[in-house]
């Protein structure tokens, strides 16, 4: 499994390489890297919707109790898997929850290198077609030389084209980024 140095020596990266060895070790029936992954997407989505969620995690006045019972809530709302419901439990403990994105990210990407796989986001000013992006993906697929698993978004504020990342490498052919090039180049003349 090739992995960034970055992602093994970070804070987030061990947790999140400790969470697919024991999803690895588990069974699908007690919690499977397939499980824990979707439970990381359903948690990464209620973090998106919630500005109330995101501020709490963050919050250092929460108690670890207080934690912990949310943590055990919303994994009971969300219907997670045993394993990554002990998993926010252990973070909650730890006072770790605030670190969960970056976790989620960190096991993501973890999960697409065992698979041979490449995470990549693509930002659009208007929301592309299932067409579109199976173009982009083939084409990024092309240039990557393997499997690409493509994430996207609405930017609004990129007036148009596309931002791609990968990994730590950005593909930036957005109309804001050309203009701020251009209004850099006429106060250099």
């Amino acid at each position: 499994m090739e992995l960034s140095a970055g992602i093994k020596a970070s804070l987030a990266g061990r947790y999140a390489s400790a969470l697919f060895d024991l999803a690895s070790e588990a069974g699908p029936k007690d919690g499977g890297v397939t499980a824990v992954e979707s439970d990381l997407e359903k948690l990464d989505a209620a973090l998106g919707e919630s500005a109330e969620l995101r501020a709490l995690i963050r919050n250092p006045e929460v108690s670890r109790g207080q934690l912990s019972e949310v943590m055990s809530g919303m994994a009971r709302y969300l219907g997670l898997s045993s394993l990554t419901a002990n998993f926010l439990g252990v973070l909650a403990e730890n006072r770790r929850v605030k670190d969960l994105p970056a976790m989620i990210r960190a096991f993501s990407a973890i999960a697409a290198a065992q698979r041979g796989e490449v995470n990549a986001e693509v930002a659009s000013a208007h929301e592309l077609s299932a067409a579109q992006l199976a173009e982009l993906e083939q084409k990024l697929r092309a240039r990557e030389g393997r499997t690409v698993k493509l994430k996207s978004r609405v930017d609004a504020s990129l007036l148009g084209g596309l931002v791609v990342t990968i990994g730590s490498k950005r593909i930036d052919t957005s109309i804001r980024t050309r203009l701020n090039n251009l209004a850099q180049a006429m106060k250099s003349a």
